[in-house]
């Protein structure tokens, strides 16, 4: 038979593996102590008769013990979950616990409003972004620079190898070609130094490379805007053509008159020529070449005139400047 009265006096003056005592107050580490105090009225142990609220993975449950379970340990306990309302909780505790002691009732409501508020804020929590903890482990951390810092010596080292390799190289201590290496290394090294060189130099005098040169010209190349005519080149020549003509126009006019008196004194040569061009011409001479009419009635050869081409006529006009006539003349006119 359980008697409370008997286990309270053991635990409150001998041992008791849940209680933890201070120098003001004791307190109890039992998960099922409503209040998380070291007391008779609270201490789930000593009261055959208890109630008490837990929350597990976000969920609300009311727990009950009596007395009539007392000889079934694996059954001891009640558990009734609560709804996600506050107040329909609240009531689901006054309906289960109706007839019980009001401290346990006021304890138990306490306790869900203590649950209630935290699982609202762990709500509002996960909704906000906040910044992911990461642990530092310190020995992969010193690894990590112990390894880096030898990595920075064997670049400098190979850094250091190759200038003495080039340095050898352009003084011929390998002689013309060196033995067992690729000769493609070689010139690959040699290319990248005139490289660096020829920019140092560029540098110096305030030039700029090929590449840069190259951007900037494609660069302006993008920018500049051009105006091209609807012609083409053989309308072009037909135009300055036809400027060549209408100047030979004029002097064409004027040698018209000559050229009507060379015809006639021409005609009068061709007929006695027609006459003597009727003879057979003797065996083994050759006929002389036959000039123009224009060139026969004079000393020497003119040139051949080219053939006029087809045009619209243009019609000139001379203008004369007049010398200012006096008072008298004008009188006179």
């Amino acid at each position: 038979m359980q008697s409370d009265d008997v286990i309270w006096g053991i635990i409150n003056s001998q041992h008791c593996s849940y209680k933890i005592k201070t120098l003001t107050q004791n307190f109890c580490r039992n998960e099922y102590n409503v209040t998380g105090l070291c007391s008779r009225q609270s201490c789930p142990l000593a009261n055959s008769r208890y109630a008490t609220v837990r929350e597990h993975e976000g969920v609300v449950y009311l727990y009950m013990k009596t007395i009539e379970r007392a000889h079934l340990p694996s059954k001891m306990w009640e558990r009734v979950k609560l709804s996600g309302n506050y107040t329909k909780a609240l009531e689901q505790i006054d309906s289960n616990l109706i007839y019980w002691p009001d401290y346990l009732i006021h304890k138990c409501k306490q306790r869900i409003t203590k649950i209630t508020q935290y699982l609202i804020k762990m709500k509002k929590l996960k909704m906000k972004e906040a910044p992911q903890l990461v642990p530092i482990k310190m020995k992969l951390e010193r690894r990590e620079s112990a390894r880096e810092s030898k990595a920075l010596t064997a670049a400098r080292l190979e850094k250091s190898l190759e200038k003495e390799l080039i340095a050898r190289l352009k003084s011929r201590a390998y002689g013309d070609q060196p033995l067992n290496i690729n000769e493609d290394v070689w010139q690959a090294v040699l290319n990248r130094e005139r490289e660096v060189e020829a920019n140092k130099e560029l540098e110096e005098l305030g030039m700029e490379s090929d590449d840069e040169t190259d951007e900037e010209s494609g660069e302006e190349d993008d920018d500049e805007v051009e105006f091209v005519s609807d012609l083409e080149e053989s309308d072009l020549e037909d135009l300055e053509e036809f400027d060549g003509e209408g100047a030979e126009w004029n002097s064409d006019e004027e040698g018209d008159e000559e050229d009507s008196d060379e015809m006639e004194e021409g005609s009068d040569e061709d007929s006695d020529e027609d006459g003597d061009d009727d003879e057979p011409a003797p065996k083994g001479k050759r006929k002389a070449p036959q000039l123009p009419p224009n060139a026969k009635g004079k000393g020497k050869q003119q040139p051949a005139k080219k053939p006029r081409k087809k045009g619209p006529r243009v019609e000139i006009e001379y203008e004369q400047e007049a010398t200012p006539l006096s008072a008298a003349q004008l009188a006179d006119w």
